[in-house]
């Protein structure tokens, strides 16, 4: 391959600005590049970084720092050749399909006859033909979504981004939309050169992509990149197929390691106040407790199989494991997720049990929950108010990171009983101080 890259991103880095004039590390250290012929995933959990990377690809966002370069050229803004697929599908409901896929094609003004030519041959392409006069409302969701593709392909773009595409879609919708798109693809019949995917989804990932950046969070970063050599088209069921899958969860949910000599690290150092705690229910918490501590897996899952056996994707699966983790109800490494001791007692336990042994991990573990409930046994009134703790934790994160983080804590303190919180005047007590 000695013809230049399509895409080229060079030590990139982003941050946002914080209210007390720090900055929000986003990305860091990004480096890839995209080669004609191409399908590369950014697979990672939310949060990782993968949109705000497509968004300073598509030129409508800047890099604090790094370069990204189109066909050798820096990005300064959104590139003629760049085009992108939004998961939202993102189309006008006033304008019928002809008139949504035509917009881009009229805002580089280009002739009237020739608009129609490629507008129509774009929904022909998406297999939309005989729909051009309805609109978005009068659609499915899966065509709806192929009426964002036919947008972004009519104006012949060098590459697609595509941010979860499929996402939004129901599983068959998505399955035969990834089809088609795949048999487009190795037909040649799409004028685009080189793709970018970004998806939470392994299987997504292996089923469409030559190469998988791996991204790991806080801030988004790339940990491997995972060359998929297996021919199209790819069958789910093929053992080769599922080996690689199950490598990818490995590498997603394998320990950091020490700095010396290799040695391995706690999964959470320095979990401290400062920490984003995720949106995660003890209704999940304690489900996925259960399906583990039960047959066939007696306390110990592997993470493909539990996965699909809940039905549940990376994203809605991860957080709930990992908050298990935190929590020091279960172990996850190596693609598997075993429970603690006391993960077990708590799925073989009464309500009340549960609630207190519960309690006592929060309190251990989870280090906001165990400073509110200080603040409040000490205070006369026993109680506080959410801007006391909402300060405190804009020094470390986002005024919307603050308030997901104290959500949560104060739906597993309801939990366990620990406090109380009053949404309408704001208030944190205790409801049987001690």
């Amino acid at each position: 391959m000695n013809n230049p890259p399509l895409l080229q991103c060079t030590d990139v880095r982003k941050a946002f600005p914080k209210p007390d004039g720090a900055e929000l590390l986003v990305l860091e250290g990004m480096n890839l590049e995209l080669r004609e012929g191409q399908i590369v995933g950014l697979l990672g959990r939310s949060g990782s970084g993968k949109s705000t990377l497509l968004r300073l690809i598509a030129g409508l966002s800047e890099p604090s720092s790094g370069e990204l370069s189109y066909l050798g050229h820096p990005i300064a803004g959104p590139a003629a050749g760049i085009a992108m697929v939004f998961q939202s599908f993102a189309l006008f409901p006033w304008l019928s399909v002809f008139e949504n896929v035509a917009l881009g094609l009229e805002a580089q003004r280009m002739p009237r006859a020739e608009i129609r030519k490629r507008s129509l041959a774009a929904i022909d392409l998406i297999g939309l033909d005989g729909f051009e006069s309805a609109y978005p409302r009068e659609l499915s969701g899966g065509m709806r979504q192929r009426v964002g593709f036919a947008r972004a392909l009519v104006v012949h773009p060098n590459i697609l981004l595509m941010d979860e595409p499929f996402s939004a879609l129901d599983v068959l919708t998505a399955e035969t939309l990834r089809t088609d798109f795949l048999d487009l693809w190795g037909e040649g019949r799409m004028p685009i050169k080189g793709v970018i995917l970004v998806t939470h989804n392994i299987e997504e990932a292996v089923l469409m992509c030559d190469r998988i950046l791996v991204f790991g969070s806080n801030p988004g970063r790339i940990l491997s990149e995972i060359k998929v050599s297996l021919p199209q088209p790819r069958n789910r069921l093929d053992p080769s197929f599922r080996e690689l899958v199950e490598s990818i969860y490995v590498e997603m949910t394998a320990r950091p390691q020490g700095a010396a000599g290799g040695g391995r690290q706690e999964r959470f150092p320095g979990l401290g106040i400062g920490s984003v705690l995720p949106q995660v229910s003890t209704n999940l918490l304690a489900g996925l407790m259960e399906a583990v501590a039960a047959a066939p897996f007696n306390g110990t899952a592997d993470l493909p199989k539990i996965a699909s056996d809940l039905q549940m994707e990376i994203d809605e699966l991860f957080p709930v494991a990992e908050t298990l983790q935190m929590l020091r109800f279960a172990e996850l490494e190596g693609g598997d997720l075993k429970l603690a001791e006391d993960g077990v007692a708590f799925a073989q336990a009464a309500v009340d049990e549960r609630k207190r042994i519960f309690l006592r991990h929060l309190l251990s573990y989870v280090p906001l929950a165990a400073h509110i409930r200080r603040v409040l046994d000490e205070r006369a009134s026993h109680s506080a108010r959410k801007s006391r703790f909402i300060d405190e934790l804009e020094d470390f994160m986002s005024e919307e990171a603050a308030d997901q983080t104290l959500r949560a804590v104060v739906r597993w303190a309801r939990y366990a009983e620990a406090f109380a919180y009053n949404d309408e005047n704001a208030m944190f007590s205790l409801e049987n101080p001690t």
